[in-house]
């Protein structure tokens, strides 16, 4: 089978979260089971210079937006065997200072979507049976398949799956984008097709028209398609829930290895040891006191309230309270950015914060400390609990989406699970999840050292969502 997945990042080259993880780690681990996986995605100036030094020109091209015909460049590189094609156009892309969150990213990702259809043809040598479509930035796809090609050769057989890693970002715009930039007519601005609340919704366009939908977690699969979740779209994934398949992600067992993280001080061919070397990494790296006998709390990620960062506004001062240090890595709200500013200033020994991303200090915390915090309001699957139990490192979670799907709270009386968790989104819950963890941490190493093995041992290799996605690609063709 040939697969194609069409998506807005994909590491190494460009990442801003999660879906650029699954993008840089998923098509490799198919390509490995053998299939014929390509990867379709905008030339980002960000895009080190490293790799597109080694790209090569295949073809330029014209691509309709509505009116307007805009000139495309194709690209190519090779990386640990899957073709990544690069859609090339220097003002769309290249001369822009972020991926996301311009002013015009209506136009933006509707000539990303025209253009990726139209480079279909100048891949030489490959017809795809599927386009495995990635969040709203490629969720128009299905659609213009449907109504631009649905009478060409190459296209009309194409199958579309479309993925929802995030349902809270749509791409939901004015209709003036229906006819100015998508080029279709007003019976596509109608409840029952494009339009959304006097707006047009790229989103919805992949939920009417992809042959099948896919989102992260199985449990978030059954939220999204209650009103609290479902983000105004709860009706109509109902509609289509036959389907609707949840997938778990996975994470990259290369770079997530304990054993030769290169950000690691010591390996983890000793539990004990290694957790307690790159503790005292962790706590020199941050500026805190370096104590192998503190229970290291850690978080890493957006300052939003997705993330549950307003309960741990509510409780963080009683956290701080228990003989713990906490380390929190990331950016987002202004609030929480000045909210833990004012927390690490009050509490130099106990609480230190970097207010930026980056995969050194997110390993060094994963390897160093002893637990994280992921007490999110939603979280559609979630990789830092994935990959914080490779290293050993307990997840504190709620009940939502992929974190549910992934954690097995502790049992105090058989000794089983992996994490803890808490059901409400309350701040006390929290703060009640974390006295536990910390109690147990202090008062019985040996059980604490089982809890880590057990989390060690817990599998999220790709393995088996892989092989739910090729029953998936299977069944369509």
């Amino acid at each position: 089978m040939k697969i194609v997945f069409v998506t807005a990042e994909a590491d190494p080259f460009i990442k801003t979260g999660g879906l650029g993880e699954v993008m840089g780690s998923l098509p490799a681990f198919l390509h490995k089971k053998g299939v014929d996986v390509r990867v379709i995605m905008p030339k980002y100036n960000a895009i080190p210079e490293s790799f597109q030094r080694e790209f090569e020109h295949l073809a330029h091209f014209d691509v309709p937006v509505a009116w307007r015909k805009q000139y495309c460049g194709l690209d190519e590189i090779v990386y640990e065997g899957v073709h990544y094609y690069f859609l090339d156009n220097e003002y769309y892309f290249s001369s822009r200072p972020s991926i996301y969150g311009e002013y015009d990213d209506a136009e933006r990702f509707v000539f990303f979507c025209r253009a990726a259809l139209e480079s279909l043809i100048h891949i030489p040598g490959f017809k795809p049976d599927i386009l495995h479509c990635q969040d709203w930035h490629t969720a128009l796809i299905p659609l213009m398949l449907k109504v631009f090609y649905g009478q060409e050769p190459l296209y009309f057989p194409i199958k579309t799956i479309f993925t929802i890693h995030n349902l809270k970002y749509q791409g939901i715009f004015a209709k003036e984008v229906l006819g100015d930039i998508l080029g279709l007519g007003m019976e596509y601005f109608t409840e029952n097709s494009l339009e959304f609340h006097g707006g047009v919704n790229f989103m919805k366009a992949a939920l009417l028209y992809a042959d099948w939908l896919t989102t992260v977690s199985p449990t978030y699969a059954q939220e999204i398609q209650n009103p609290y979740f479902g983000e105004k779209l709860d009706g109509l994934l109902r509609k289509r829930s036959q389907s609707l398949t949840g997938i778990l992600n996975g994470i990259d067992y290369a770079v997530y290895n304990p054993l030769t993280d290169p950000y690691l001080v010591r390996p983890y061919n000793n539990f004990r040891l290694a957790k307690e070397e790159n503790k005292k990494n962790l706590q020199a790296d941050f500026g805190l006191p370096v104590r192998g006998d503190v229970a290291v709390l850690g978080m890493i990620g957006r300052l939003a309230d997705q993330k549950g960062v307003d309960l741990l506004a509510h409780v963080l001062k009683e956290i701080l309270e228990l003989d713990i240090q906490i380390v929190i890595l990331g950016s987002g709200e202004k609030k929480y950015e000045e909210m833990l500013r004012y927390f690490a200033s009050n509490y130099p020994e106990k609480a230190a914060i970097k207010l930026e991303y980056s995969d050194r200090h997110a390993h060094e915390i994963y390897g160093g400390a002893d637990m994280v915090l992921m007490p999110s309001r939603y979280e559609p699957c979630g990789i830092s609990q994935m990959i914080a139990m490779r290293y050993g490192t307990i997840p504190i979670v709620r009940e939502t989406g992929g974190l549910k799907d992934t954690i097995i709270p502790y049992n105090k009386f058989t000794g089983e699970g992996n994490g803890f968790s808490f059901t409400n989104y309350n701040a006390h819950e929290l703060l009640f999840a974390v006295q536990r963890a910390v109690k147990l941490y202090q008062e019985d190493k040996a059980v604490w050292d089982n809890l880590c093995q057990n989390a060690m041992r817990s599998d999220f290799s790709w393995e088996r969502s892989a092989n739910a996605y090729m029953q998936i690609y299977e069944s369509l063709l």
